[in-house]
């Protein structure tokens, strides 16, 4: 059994009864890491909207904040689509809209008392603006240029000198070509069918002619001031890639920017009549920087693909892009870090603490979780009946850190962060670390520095050929050593494979017969020899040798094998030569260990 406990007068948390040994139970229910506690949970809510449809604001001024929501519908008709507000877990309010919403804000248009927020609508070519949750002002884009040619072609068509069939074969071939866009008018009736042209033509041509667009994302900016309840401009994004900055009292264009492309979603910061930064993610795939004072956006931020999301955390901006990547850019778009994501980006919202000094980012994942970041690290992970579509972060009631997220089913979701959590700033994600992202404290460039760079780069090759001398003559330098060292050494010398064999020699006897002994042992740590064999090389017309080739048994690691064989002098002049020693494998031509025996005088023939 589920009950619903109050925490304060607009906040209730939902508990579960259990029993145990017959006596009840209560205990928190839960669907995340621990970090936060679920206050409400309405799967049958019938919220179908976006993050950047929903605004938490206090429309009352009495210190509680509001949810306020312009909810899509379920249906066609304008009548399922309303601005609608919730108090604590019920609809406290509902409007009907009259256009499909595309963006909603919470700003103040004013300085009058009590400091209660307007809400303003995007729908459509229009800003609808709420005061006191009533219609209070209208405000319309002001509508693009029409084609001469095509009013050319209307006129024609008023006047009865063509007929549809070749009013839709010059339409045709202006859309093609013309430089303005054709209207709604000319486009619908290139699609109609040849029987529908004429009834089509006597419905509209008398009309006038109009081109018109419609609004893509909103944001606020603030006038002058930059207090939490300073006055806000609008900021306007429309489908004919323009800007538009609103005046809050008179609702005047105040400012307009041409974009490469259409924006689908904005962030604002700073003041208008001192300095401002706009970011807009447009439909091409880029992120424009816009700044005071400039027609045109001064840095581009090009992207792997087309953004699905846009935050800004402090002076950094955070986007999510549809291939599953979060990635942290400069206020200058310089790419500071990236991080996969386990599924594809639904929605992002920004999470601010400023009690705790904490700047976030909640993003919403297809695999029903919310995953909140701080720069790249993962913080906290939410799970969520289903996939997530809106979030939404700030004061609701009177609990400053309230999540509030709506479900594709749906839903509406309502979680408290606690008071007592502690996000630890780690990086949970494999790759480099943390240290490598910090910038060095590099020297400036000094005059011998230039100096020098202008000489490498004036005689590069010379240097080049200079240093592939010296290289090639350290080379034969150390060649001639080895060789040097292979000819006069009396010990063993090992090379290649061999590293791993140690083999001592020791001559007995006075002559003419000696004792040849080889100590031979493996320095493997655990790996045995096999398939080994000595050859000796010597003057055979100085001395005889009973056995030249011998074969070695298996070499454990560790263990001494002793050799031996004999060795005759055959001359009776009383010189002496060296015997060299080659330890072989029996698959291979080269020796794996190399020793020069450097044999004594023999005292005489017996």
């Amino acid at each position: 059994m589920f009950v619903l406990v109050r925490r304060n007068p607009s906040i209730y948390s939902l508990f579960v009864i259990k029993t145990q040994r017959g006596h009840p139970v209560m205990s928190e229910w839960s669907g995340d890491d621990g970090k936060w506690l679920d206050a409400h949970y309405d799967p049958v809510a019938g919220l179908r909207t976006f993050t950047s449809c929903m605004a938490l604001a206090d429309l009352s001024g009495d210190g509680d904040g509001r949810l306020v929501v312009a909810d899509l519908g379920g249906g066609a008709s304008a009548a399922s689509m309303k601005l609608k507000v919730y108090g604590g877990t019920a609809l406290s309010s509902e409007s009907v809209l009259l256009d499909l919403p595309c963006g909603l804000v919470a700003f103040f248009m004013d300085l009058h008392e009590p400091r209660i927020p307007a809400v303003a609508v995007a729908s459509g070519p229009c800003v609808y603006v709420y005061k006191n949750l009533r219609p209070y002002f209208k405000f319309t884009l002001p509508g693009l240029d029409v084609n001469t040619l095509e009013q050319d072609v209307w006129q024609e068509a008023r006047d009865g000198h063509i007929d549809p069939p070749a009013i839709k074969e010059m339409l045709e071939s202006l859309r093609k070509k013309a430089d303005i866009p054709l209207s709604v008018r000319s486009l619908h009736f290139l699609s109609l069918d040849d029987e529908h042209l004429e009834d089509f033509v006597q419905l509209h041509k008398q009309q006038p002619i109009k081109r018109q667009t419609v609004i893509t994302c909103m944001g606020t900016l603030k006038k002058s001031t930059a207090d939490e309840d300073g006055v806000s401009c609008l900021v306007i994004g429309t489908e004919s890639a323009h800007l538009y900055v609103l005046d809050p009292e008179a609702f005047v264009i105040l400012a307009k920017v041409a974009l490469p492309a259409p924006p689908t979603m904005l962030d604002v910061t700073g003041q208008f009549d001192v300095e401002f930064r706009i970011t807009a993610a447009c439909r091409n795939g880029n992120i424009y920087i816009l700044r005071r004072d400039l027609d045109k956006p001064k840095y581009c931020v090009e992207l792997s693909s087309h953004p699905v999301g846009l935050v800004r955390v402090g002076k950094n901006m955070v986007v999510g892009t549809t291939d599953q990547n979060l990635q942290g850019f400069t206020q200058k778009g310089k790419k500071l870090w990236k991080v996969v994501l386990p599924a594809p980006i639904c929605t992002m919202a920004s999470m601010d603490l400023p009690a705790r000094g904490f700047h976030g980012v909640l993003v919403g994942l297809a695999n029903c979780e919310v995953h909140l970041y701080k720069d790249k690290n993962l913080v906290s992970t939410i799970k969520t009946p289903d996939a997530v579509t809106a979030i939404c972060f700030g004061r609701y009631g009177r609990e400053d850190g309230t999540l509030i997220t709506t479900l594709k089913g749906g839903g509406l979701v309502v979680k408290i962060l606690k008071r007592t959590v502690e996000f630890q700033d780690r990086d949970s994600t494999p790759g480099p670390p943390a240290a490598q992202s910090i910038r060095l404290n590099v020297p400036k460039k000094t005059k011998l520095y230039v100096d020098q760079t202008l000489r490498e780069r004036e005689n590069g090759t010379a240097m080049h050929r200079a240093f592939q001398m010296d290289l090639i003559r350290l080379r034969l330098a150390a060649a001639k050593a080895y060789a040097k060292a292979l000819e006069s050494s009396l010990t063993p010398v090992s090379s290649g494979s061999g590293r791993s064999l140690k083999m001592n020699a020791v001559v007995q006897g006075l002559g003419p017969s000696f004792k040849l002994t080889l100590n031979i042992q493996n320095t493997a740590a655990c790996r045995p020899i096999l398939n080994l064999a000595v050859s000796f090389l010597y003057d055979q017309s100085l001395y005889r040798m009973r056995n030249p080739f011998l074969k070695i048994p298996l070499l454990v690691p560790g263990l001494v094998y002793p050799v031996q064989t004999l060795v005759e002098c055959t001359s009776d002049k009383g010189i002496s030569d060296i015997i060299k020693v080659f330890v072989l494998h029996e698959e291979q031509s080269t020796p794996l260990l190399t020793a020069h025996i450097n044999m004594p005088v023999s005292e005489g023939i017996n």
